[in-house]
């Protein structure tokens, strides 16, 4: 009997081995949750900053960007720049352009305004010679041709006082020379061939040249004895007769030149064409009025004006070459 019930004892032990074996295990843990990494930070993308557009300049022509006149006094200066305002008051009246006249003390400066980038004048008035030396460079177009006394070309004169004992050219040899300006045409690249000519090298063989400024100051430095002798166009002994009324006779002509082509007015390449032709049609309408005869005979003596473009200063040039003259040389 004992027997038996330690039987029954160990098939319950058994059982429950049995039992514990085939129960479902506990469950584990989950695991935790992966925090995901922090994302590289990626720079910012660069915006270019954003282009202030160049504001574009006022208009040519108006208030606050006038056409500049770049002019050299052929004589007293007063005069010129009165002249030269009222035919810029004109043309605004014509064309509703702004213009300024500017004045230079010489023709070098009036190239040297044209030469700049960007220009600092827009249009000129240059001799002869000086408008063929800017022309050479690139930086002046002709526009328009003076007349004076009917004619589109005038003379240049050398002169001296009829009580000098000076009586022809070879006789300048050691003298004092008056001359308007180092580029003009009549008052002083003509004379200077014309006496180089007459076997006298301007720069060695005269005792003196001084440059005065006109064409008037030069005459009249030969009259008050400064300089023994001096150039100008053709006759410009009369613009001194107010203060010099004897100056006819107190100064003689000794030499008359070739003939020259008259000054006039020329423009900047850089000028719109449209603008250009504006001012042309502008003048030569002023031009058959009263009140534009009188400017242009105070600013430059000026009778009227003809369009003229660059071919009508080849004649010259012809000049210039049969003369062996180099323009670029004689700056």
């Amino acid at each position: 009997m004992k027997a038996r019930v330690y039987s029954i004892i160990a098939v319950l032990m058994l059982s429950a081995l049995v039992l514990g074996a085939c129960a479902a295990p506990t469950e584990a843990p989950a695991a935790p949750t992966e925090v995901p990494a922090a994302p590289t930070e990626v720079p910012p993308t660069e915006v270019p900053p954003t282009e202030v557009p160049t504001p574009e300049p006022p208009a040519i022509g108006t208030e606050e960007n006038p056409i500049i006149w770049a002019v050299v006094p052929s004589g007293e200066t007063e005069r010129v720049v009165s002249g030269f305002e009222e035919l810029a008051k004109l043309l605004k009246e014509e064309t509703g352009l702004v213009i300024e006249p500017l004045v230079a003390t010489e023709y070098a400066g009036v190239i040297e305004a044209l030469s700049s980038d960007p220009p600092k004048a827009q249009m000129a008035s240059l001799a002869t010679f000086a408008y063929i030396l800017a022309a050479e460079r690139g930086v002046a177009e002709a526009g328009l041709v003076a007349s004076r006394f009917g004619s589109l070309v005038y003379n240049g004169q050398i002169y001296t006082r009829a009580d000098s004992g000076i009586e022809t050219i070879a006789d300048l040899e050691g003298k004092t020379f008056c001359r308007p300006d180092p580029l003009s045409t009549s008052g002083w690249i003509i004379p200077s061939i014309t006496l180089k000519a007459a076997g006298i090298d301007p720069d060695t063989d005269l005792a003196q040249i001084v440059d005065a400024g006109s064409h008037d100051a030069a005459i009249a430095g030969v009259y008050n004895g400064d300089c023994d002798a001096g150039s100008s166009y053709v006759d410009a002994r009369t613009r001194i007769e107010a203060d010099y009324p004897d100056v006819m006779d107190v100064i003689k002509v000794i030499e008359i030149s070739v003939d020259i082509p008259n000054d006039g007015v020329q423009f900047s390449p850089s000028l719109p064409a449209e603008t250009k032709q504006a001012i042309i049609d502008g003048l030569l309408a002023i031009a058959e009025t009263e009140e534009g005869k009188a400017a242009l005979d105070t600013a430059y003596q000026w009778g009227g004006l003809e369009a003229k473009d660059d071919t009508f200063y080849d004649p010259f040039r012809q000049v210039l070459d049969a003369a062996g003259v180099n323009v670029e040389d004689l700056q």
